[in-house]
């Protein structure tokens, strides 16, 4: 793998905000998804290593450039793990940010806060179709633990953020400043690994 461009298959403007941020330190250039005209991708998968793949390979295969694409989400214990992969549309087909805290906030309603654990995950896949010996697909994963609190707090982030509560900090996922949160989270600490992954690939280059 070589210097240059990756492709971020997302379109959703808090991701891409936290991952420019975190790849600061590479000499690589971040395109967006919405620079190409490209059909929705379809999450066929059932786990997140699965869909995290299929939109990485199914971007990398379609503009021919290195792609790394995260699928994540919240796994709240006393939901079974719900919503999961289905966080981003777990209210239905037009769902939004509030919509989904609201509807996990009914679901929690009767449920007391000492067994409202949860934790954020996130699988970030990185797929390079022009690598010299074949595709190259590496795969890093994260979590981040928390509380699920009924209160929206806080002004940053974007979909649970602002329910998501850290003990040790006091704050809501959406109170704290970016570089903390990037610190913390899971999509960030995954993160971090990809680009140690990949600072050893351009090292090797």
């Amino acid at each position: 793998m070589t210097k240059g461009t990756i492709v971020l298959a997302t379109k959703n403007t808090g991701k891409i905000r936290e991952f420019r941020s975190l790849t600061k330190t590479l000499d690589v250039e971040i395109l967006p998804l919405d620079v190409f005209d490209l059909p929705p991708i379809e999450e066929t998968g059932s786990t997140f290593e699965e869909n995290s793949l299929i939109k990485a390979r199914t971007v990398a295969e379609a503009v021919g450039l290195a792609t790394i694409a995260d699928d994540s989400g919240l796994e709240v214990d006393a939901l079974n793990g719900r919503p999961g992969i289905y966080s981003a549309r777990y209210s239905g087909p037009d769902a939004t940010d509030a919509s989904n805290v609201a509807k996990l906030l009914a679901e929690l309603h009767d449920v007391p806060m000492e067994h409202r654990t949860a934790a954020f995950r996130c699988v970030v896949t990185l797929f390079d179709p022009t690598a010299e010996q074949g595709p190259l697909v590496h795969q890093t994963t994260a979590r981040a633990e928390g509380l699920i609190i009924d209160e929206r707090r806080g002004q940053n982030g974007f979909g649970y953020d602002p329910v998501f509560f850290v003990s040790h900090l006091g704050k809501t996922f959406a109170e704290l400043e970016g570089e903390t949160k990037n610190r913390l989270s899971h999509r960030g600490k995954a993160v971090r690994l990809m680009i140690t992954f990949m600072k050893h690939l351009f090292d090797a280059s």
